[in-house]
């Protein structure tokens, strides 16, 4: 029997971990097994907890659920950021911080883009008698992705020497853009290593490292990054303003900055320079050049309106929890938000057979950008197709779709611009490039997909969105909440 038994200890490498130590004193013994008691409490207490939660949901009403769906700067992001202030307000004013960090990376970037754009004037010019027809990016460079043709629509304005000394002055941005990526994307957040990472050495900065992903910051929805900035605050007030307190805040060199960065932007030959390389810094997420006095104050701290304008790429899933009272009663309100990059859309499967609604965000603006993970297809199309494949899918026959055509403001005002939406959307050639025109055009185009590949009839919501804008998107969450709440969205009359 004794041998058996040791038979059954070597060869299994759990009993010989949880053995205990060789020449174990009886104090340590003793020691050892009140923590192992104390383990098997905290684990039971945590079953328990879990069981009585799991039945407290179960006795409970059903939990409504709604999953935000569209491809990657589509405003998914932007929307569960309505939904937060619209419900959890305090909570969400109380993450000011978080998002300072993320508005000053923003404006950093921005600045980037200008400078890398006089660098590429400079290398033009250099080599203009070399040959008529050198290439340079006609997109802006690292950041953004737009549909420009592979060569120059003109020539770039030359810079003046007061020019490459405003750049000269404004080097130390580079080192404000590194310290708040390290910020943001600490060693061991996760998605660094796991997709950032992979055609980088080990000596890569953080700043390469962060841009290896699409040439875009991003967190992974798992790391409780906004928990990183509450230590820079001091004195806060209940609405989240106070003194900022951390000596390695990067707001002193924007701060000190500020001056040229605005000269930079409101000069018109570096307008024309961003116009001849088809960039349209206005356009783009996260843009905050026309507030760079405000925002570059050393005691900044962002309005509502600047967290959702404000733009961080985040990987992964994450859920967000609301308790919303209807009459008396609590009901529990859950937002998914998921990935839109391509490599992330295989993780929405799992969400499809639980959902009471889907919101799909497709923007409008992008009908003249293309994807930044494939730069051979149009945003406006890709979102074409992704809404096909949502309504013709089996497990989505029951689930109730809402459409957010999204980023009207922008579409509004590169129509005004004179870029010709049926240019790039060729089914729409010959039609007026107006705002009243195209946007019909695309409702019923959507609507005719939503019609000819829904498994089974279903009622077709649509709503132009802007959702940067809090007014007017709280008065559509609000209708679209209550409705899912009341009846699921039955026969509740929502405006399509």
């Amino acid at each position: 029997m004794p041998a058996k038994s040791k038979i059954v200890t070597e060869g299994d490498p759990l009993a010989k971990v949880m053995a205990p130590p060789p020449n174990e004193s009886e104090e340590e013994r003793q020691a050892r097994l009140a923590a192992e008691a104390e383990a098997k409490r905290i684990s039971d207490a945590i079953d328990e907890e879990l069981q009585r939660q799991a039945k407290a949901e179960r006795r409970g009403p059903t939990p409504v659920k709604i999953l935000l769906l569209g491809q990657s700067e589509s405003g998914k992001s932007t929307t569960l950021k309505n939904f937060q202030l619209m419900n959890t307000p305090k909570a969400f004013r109380a993450e000011r911080a978080s998002w300072r960090a993320v508005v000053q990376l923003n404006v950093v970037r921005s600045i980037r883009v200008i400078l890398e754009a006089m660098a590429e004037a400079q290398a033009y010019h250099a080599t203009t008698y070399s040959g008529p027809n050198t290439p340079v990016r006609t997109h802006a460079p690292d950041l953004f992705h737009s549909a420009s043709s592979s060569s120059l629509k003109r020539p770039p304005p030359p810079l003046s020497p007061e020019h490459l000394k405003l750049k000269l002055r404004l080097a130390p941005l580079v080192q404000v853009e590194e310290t708040l990526i390290r910020r943001l994307t600490p060693a061991g957040s996760g998605e660094l290593e796991a997709t950032q990472l992979r055609a980088l050495g080990g000596g890569a900065s953080h700043a390469d490292r962060a841009r290896a992903l699409d040439r875009e910051v991003a967190v992974n929805s798992q790391f409780a990054w906004k928990g990183v900035f509450h230590r820079m605050i001091g004195r806060t007030s209940q609405d989240g303003d106070g003194e900022l307190t951390d000596p390695d805040d990067p707001a002193g060199i924007l701060h000190a900055c500020a001056e040229d960065m605005i000269t930079l932007w409101n000069d018109p030959v570096i307008r024309g320079l961003l116009r001849s390389q088809t960039i349209r810094l206005e356009d783009m997420p996260g843009f905050f050049l026309d507030d760079l006095e405000r925002v570059t104050h050393p005691k900044y701290v962002p309005s509502d309106e600047d967290i959702l304008r404000a733009r961080l790429k985040t990987l992964g899933v994450s859920e967000h929890r609301f308790t919303l009272r209807e009459g008396g009663i609590s009901r529990d309100l859950r937002i998914y938000d998921v990935g839109g990059h391509r490599s992330l859309r295989a993780a929405w499967a799992p969400f499809f057979d639980d959902m009471n609604a889907i919101l799909f965000l497709a923007p409008l603006s992008g009908y003249d950008q293309v994807l930044a993970e494939d730069e051979s297809v149009n945003r406006l199309e890709d979102s074409v197709l992704l809404w096909k494949s949502i309504c013709s899918n089996p497990l989505l026959g029951k689930t109730s779709l809402i459409l957010f055509l999204n980023k009207i403001d922008i579409l509004k005002a590169k129509l005004r611009a004179g870029i010709q939406f049926g240019q790039y959307i060729v089914s729409y050639a010959g039609r007026p490039n107006d705002y009243d025109s195209t946007s019909t055009y695309m409702r019923r185009k959507f609507g005719q997909i939503h019609r000819e590949y829904s498994p089974r009839a279903r009622t077709f919501y649509c709503h132009f969105t802007s959702v940067t804008d809090t007014k007017s998107t709280s008065a559509v969450l609000v209708n679209i909440q209550e409705s899912i709440i009341s009846a699921n969205l039955g026969n509740i009359g929502l405006t399509g």
